[in-house]
């Protein structure tokens, strides 16, 4: 959509101080200059919003600026008048009719933007600091009671009717709304207590790749949602599933289950998992008809296919992985996780990553002897353990990723898997092997250091009815319990 012909001088004044013409949305009109951003608000009116009115255009303007700065301080530098003066000229600032608002942003390099890093250049450590980041903004956010169930309907029907405009096929839409709006339905006693427990906040909103980047080098969301109060206003899990979403359609399952299991064991929000199915589905939906409009037909049927793919999960199922420090448990976790049950793949409670949320610090963060006490691990073992069936209950796969040491607790976690197949792997390796590992571990979730792991190796007893599993090669390891998972019906 182009710029309407009554901020062509707006246009020419920008497109001057750039020195190139502007990137286009169907809202907006961000002209890239050396080492600044001007975002200019299109005088349109579509669907979802009105800017024709140049009252809105200045209330959006500073909206987006003041839910943008704290986040991303510096980033975002102000809001500035685009006057007419007496002679007919137009200035930033300055005497003269305010007939626009531009938002005033610093210039990034285009590797900056996570979207620019795909599919290869989104590692770890990024990934959880990117998860880390998100975590600490809703926990910002102040909670707001809404009926969700309700919203969401209002969200399916129109995004259902945005997507037939930009020409998705009719009658696959009508089956996809008939799809999302039943597992809607049977969530809504579970959408309703989120809410009243304090879940649903004035969110980011617009939460894929495009819209985070790196910052002072650090992952930051910006061009959070601004025109509308009440799309934004959603719950947290929804609003994270924008991202989940996104990275799973171009960047792989592997990345969007390591920002999920980093966000949870951030959070301990273990229960938004029931969610995705509808979330990711409706999410993807929103990027079918984007790309659409774009006229990229590739990639609006690349999120199209997951929009029906996300409301057929497979059956869940629980994998439980012990063993000595330096098994390798929280290694095969992580690249087992991917492959397991509904999107974007299990959920890894990870016995040590649960402690240190308990106590309140970084999964990196050291504790105190006084943390591993009797009583304190039975706590973190019990709080897996009801972590775990209240998500298998939800229809999402699980790993469980503790010692094992105790069968009592093997027991434990076996229980907690109900009625879905389980899995016990029990990983071991010669005990100097261990230790190399632990001595040579970096930072991790895990505090358990060479001496740790002396004094409890007499008390391994072995695989019992777990499925003994040689850990002295990963790959071989991961392969064990893959073709463990379906020794039995998978």
């Amino acid at each position: 959509m182009a710029i309407p012909p009554e901020q062509g001088a707006t246009a020419a004044l920008l497109g001057s101080l750039a020195g190139a013409p502007p990137v286009e949305t169907p809202i907006s009109a961000v002209f890239l200059g050396a080492d600044t951003v001007w975002k200019l608000r299109k005088a349109v009116r579509l669907a979802f919003l009105d800017f024709t009115d140049p009252n809105e255009r200045r209330r959006s303007a500073w909206r987006e600026f003041d839910l943008n700065r704290q986040a991303a301080p510096g980033l975002y530098r102000d809001v500035v008048e685009v006057v007419r003066r007496p002679d007919g000229t137009s200035a930033l600032g300055g005497e003269g009719e305010a007939v626009d608002w531009v938002v005033r942003m610093a210039r990034l390099p285009a590797e900056d933007f996570l979207e620019r890093r795909l599919p290869d250049r989104l590692d770890g450590p990024l990934l959880d600091a990117l998860a880390d980041a998100i975590a600490a903004g809703h926990a910002d956010l102040e909670p707001v009671y809404r009926d969700q169930v309700a919203a969401m309907v209002v969200a399916v029907e129109s995004n259902a009717r945005a997507a037939l405009a930009a020409g998705l096929p009719d009658a696959r839409l009508a089956e996809w709304q008939v799809g999302i709006l039943a597992a809607l339905a049977i969530r809504a006693g579970w959408l309703r207590a989120r809410s009243a427990a304090g879940f649903v906040r004035r969110a980011h909103g617009d939460l894929h790749l495009g819209n985070i980047c790196l910052w002072q080098g650090r992952p930051v969301p910006f061009d959070a949602l601004e025109f509308d109060e009440e799309l934004a206003t959603i719950d947290l899990a929804y609003d994270l599933a924008f991202l989940l979403m996104d990275l799973d359609v171009r960047a792989g399952r592997p990345a969007a289950n390591r920002v999920l299991n980093r966000y949870v064991a951030r959070t301990g929000d273990h229960a938004l998992v029931a969610g995705l199915p509808p979330f990711l589905s409706l999410r993807a939906l929103v990027r079918a008809h984007v790309e659409a409009n774009r006229g990229d037909a590739r990639a609006a049927g690349r999120y199209f296919a997951a929009a029906f793919a996300y409301l057929r999960p497979p059956t869940p199922v629980v994998v439980a992985v012990g063993g000595l420090p330096g098994t390798g448990k929280s290694t095969l976790a992580r690249a087992l996780a991917p492959e397991l049950g509904a999107a974007p793949g299990a959920l890894v409670l990870r016995s040590d990553e649960i402690r240190k949320r308990r106590h309140g610090v970084p999964p990196e963060q050291r504790l105190p002897a006084a943390a591993y006490a009797e009583p304190v691990s039975r706590g973190v073992l019990a709080e897996l353990c009801r972590a775990a069936a209240e998500t298998v209950a939800a229809g999402h796969a699980v790993i469980a990723d503790a010692t094992f040491l105790d069968r009592a607790d093997r027991q434990a976690v076996a229980q907690a898997a109900g009625r879905a197949h389980f899995l016990g792997a029990w990983l071991q390796a010669p005990l100097g092997e261990l230790e190399a590992r632990v001595a040579n571990r970096g930072a991790d979730a895990s505090d358990a250091d060479v001496g740790v792991l002396r004094r409890i190796a007499p008390a391994d007893t072995g695989p019992g009815e777990w499925l003994a599993v040689d850990a002295t090669d990963a790959a071989g390891a991961l392969t064990a319990v893959r073709r463990g998972l379906c020794a039995q019906p998978c």
